[in-house]
This record gives structure tokens, sequence and C-alpha cells, in this order.
């Protein structure tokens, strides 16, 4: 038997004192749930004579419906309130100051290379990458570069640890890369003229570090390749990109010079008209028609193709245009130099 006034009673005053859903579960185990006492009441009822067991069924019912309408009403006031807390401690005040948010922002050495891309694309220019990781054949003997060449040496050039038959064979011996020029003969494998290319990209020297040299440097070369073209066409695309990229404060001068894969070959100056540069002539490239020998190398027939190239230091570039004066600041972590582009 079961006393319905005091399980109500004992019952309605437990829902009042809950203020946690799992408080209220327990109450619903304990006064609805299978072991409850009001549930084992009611599957007793079908020993209790017919009038008695009709009349005490129906008061258990009532018990029960009444106690799941308010268990049911207690849940849905838990869980406003809860919602209420956590509204509450979730609150924004919209009138208080904004939060400072630190953006990330582009390397100076990124934001002239992009430039740089910029200016030439203008131009009809294409963008070409290439391995930084490169054959002893490429990066040397098919750009015409003697054995002999005082950049082969050690003091010029890191040479990757390999098996004594691969340092033998210049398709083999590996180094990493000295200058982008390693991919002309590369690309023009796989082109035929006329093109006009870039080829930006990270290159490697074994060098002593100071303010004015680094063991890595980022460097582009360009290459024009096509029937007529001469150096007259180099000039006027150098002389273009020097006033774009330093908004006409520049003079740009071609003195004679040498290098193994051009012929004839110039190196180009810079004189600032204005600021740190006003004046001085600084070397900006080495540059010059492509020698037929390089044509040969890539598998053209000599003489059917005329062509430039050139090579500049994007470093260098940075460095002029921002008046930097230690290429090391350009490769540390300093966030109050970084900051400054």
């Amino acid at each position: 038997m079961i006393n319905i006034a005091k399980t109500e009673k004992s019952a309605l005053q437990d829902l009042s004192r809950a203020k946690t859903t799992a408080e209220l579960e327990n109450l619903q185990t304990k006064y609805l749930g299978r072991k409850s006492e009001l549930s084992l009441f009611l599957r007793s009822l079908k020993g209790l004579p017919p009038g008695e067991r009709a009349r005490s069924g129906q008061i258990a019912n009532e018990l029960r419906r009444k106690l799941e309408t308010e268990m049911g009403n207690k849940a849905q006031q838990l869980k406003e309130a809860e919602l209420a807390r956590k509204i509450e401690q979730e609150k924004i005040d919209v009138t208080a100051p904004g939060r400072r948010v630190e953006h990330g922002h582009l390397h100076p050495l990124t934001i002239v290379r992009h430039e740089i891309e910029d200016i030439f694309r203008s131009m009809g220019f294409d963008i070409v990458e290439g391995p930084e990781v490169e054959t002893e054949w490429y990066n040397f003997d098919a750009l015409n570069v003697p054995a002999d060449h005082p950049a082969r040496d050690m003091q010029d050039t890191f040479w990757l640890k390999q098996s004594p038959e691969a340092q033998k064979d210049p398709h083999t011996h590996l180094l990493p890369r000295t200058h982008t020029s390693a991919v002309q003969v590369r690309y023009m494998e796989k082109h035929q003229p006329p093109f006009r290319i870039i080829v930006p990209g990270k290159c490697f020297r074994n060098e002593a570090t100071d303010a004015t040299h680094e063991m890595q440097f980022h460097t582009f070369e360009g290459l024009m390749v096509g029937k007529d073209i001469s150096l007259a066409n180099l000039k006027g695309v150098l002389r273009f990109f020097a006033n774009k990229f330093f908004k006409d404060e520049v003079e740009v001068k071609f003195n004679a010079s040498y290098f193994p894969y051009t012929e004839p070959s110039v190196e180009v100056f810079l004189k600032g008209r204005k600021g740190k540069l006003k004046d001085r002539w600084i070397e900006m490239a080495g540059a010059g028609m492509v020698n037929q020998k390089v044509f040969q190398s890539a598998g053209y027939v000599q003489g059917e193709y005329q062509g430039f190239a050139f090579g500049m230091t994007i470093d260098r570039l940075a460095m002029f245009k921002y008046g930097i004066d230690d290429i090391r600041l350009l490769y540390g972590s300093d966030l109050r130099f970084l900051k400054q582009f």
C-alpha cells in the first residue's frame, strides 16, 4: 500500500528544492521510475477487489500525471534558468572599446618580388619556377661555364654529399643552385620561341655573411628569345623596369662585361636621383645576349634564334628601394624592423 497524500507532499517538496537537471533526473527516478513506490503500487492493483482496484488505480494515476506535469514544468524552469546564467556570463558590452587584433603582413622580400612580377607581367613576361636543388649540368655545363671556372670551387658552391660515381656525372652531381640561370636550359628544352620569362627564386653560395652578403639570397632571371631580339630590346626592358620600380628616380647605364653564358655581356648600373641613392652608381644586374652554346645545350639549331638574359638580386633591390644598409636584417626575425613594411 502507498500513502498517496504523503507521497505527493514529499515529491512536491523535493521538486521545489531541485536546483539542477541532475537533481531533477534523480527525482524522476525516485517518484516515477520502474522501482518507485508509485509504480510498484500500480503493478500490485491486480490483487485488489474490482471496486477497490478501480478507485485506487484512479487516485494513483492522477498522482502520476500530476507529478509528470510538475516535473515537466520544473525541467523547463531549470532550462530557462541555465540559459539566463549562460547569457549573463557570456554577454558582450557593445559599448566597451574594441581590442586591436594583430594582423600578419607580407615580408619585405615578398612585397618586392610581387612588385617585380607585376611589372614584368605588364610587359608580357611569364613567371616560371625551377628546382632549388640542381644538377651540375643545368647549373654550369649547359650555361657554357668551363670546368675550371672559379665559380665551381668550394669557395662559391655548396655540393651535396653523394657517391663518387654520382659526382663524376654532371647530370647526377647535385648542388643547391647558385643562380636561377639554371632554369634557362630546363625551360628551353620544353618550349619553342618566341617567349619571354622571368624566374624568381632562392639561391645559395658558400660565402661569409656580412652587411652585403648572405649564403642564401633571392634573385630573378629574365630570358627573352625570338628571331629578331637584340641588345636594344634588353636595354629597353631594363630601363622600363627600373623606372617603374624606382618611380623614375634613377638613371640606368650599361658597361661592357663578361659572362660565360652571354655574348656580348653587360653590367647594368643605377644612379639614384633622390635620397640615399642620389648620385651613386650601383650595380643592378648582369646581362647580355644569350651565348649560342647555351641554345645548343637546349637543343636549338645554332644561329636560328637570338635572345637576351639578365639576373638581378631581389634582396639588393629591396635594400635600394627601402634604404636598408644590412642584408642580415632581411633574414632576421626582429619585428621592429619587419613591421615597417
